[in-house]
C-alpha cells in the first residue's frame, strides 16, 4: 500500500510539473516594470511592465488619464532624453491607458540597455511625445527632458 501511495504521489508531481506551459519559461523574477514619467504636460504618466516569454517579451502598458483615441507606442533605441526616431518594436496602440504585446525579442536584449519605451499622443500627432520610460541602466527609474519629443 505505502508503494502505491508513493507511486500516485510521485505521478502527481510529475504532472504538475509537465502542465507548465509558458509562465513557467520566464521563471521567477523575469519580470521588469518601468515607470513611464510624464512629457510635455500631457498629464499621461504610467508603467510598463515586461515579461520574458521564453525568446519573446510580453509588453503591458498602463496609463493614468489614458484617452480612448488611439496612442502609438514603440519601443526605440537611445534613451527618453536621446531618442533614436526609428522604432526598434512596434507596440500596440495605448486605447483607454492600456496596451498589451508581446514583441519578438527577449528581455534580455531589451533591458540590458540603449533602449526606452515611448507613448505618442495619437497617429496625427506622433511627433508629440507624452510619456517615456528608460529599459536597462537604472530600471524603474526615468528622467525624460520635458522637452523632448518635438523632433520625430
Amino acid at each position: 500500500m505505502r508503494t502505491a501511495v508513493g507511486v500516485v504521489l510521485a505521478a502527481a508531481a510529475l504532472g504538475v510539473a509537465a502542465c507548465g506551459g509558458e509562465e513557467d519559461e520566464a521563471g521567477a523574477g523575469d519580470a521588469v516594470t518601468v515607470e513611464l514619467a510624464e512629457q510635455n504636460g500631457s498629464g499621461q504618466s504610467g508603467t510598463a511592465t515586461l515579461m520574458a516569454r521564453g525568446g519573446t517579451t510580453r509588453v503591458v502598458l498602463e496609463l493614468e488619464n489614458g484617452t480612448s483615441e488611439p496612442q502609438p507606442a514603440h519601443i526605440h533605441p537611445g534613451s527618453c532624453a536621446d531618442l533614436d526616431p526609428q522604432p526598434a518594436h512596434g507596440l500596440a496602440d495605448v486605447v483607454d491607458g492600456s496596451s498589451e504585446t508581446r514583441v519578438r525579442a527577449p528581455l534580455s536584449e531589451l533591458t540590458a540597455g540603449g533602449f526606452a519605451i515611448n507613448v505618442h499622443e495619437s497617429a496625427a500627432r506622433v511627433q508629440n511625445y507624452v510619456a517615456c520610460g528608460n529599459l536597462g541602466g537604472k530600471l524603474g527609474a526615468s528622467e525624460p527632458d520635458d522637452d523632448a519629443g518635438y523632433g520625430y
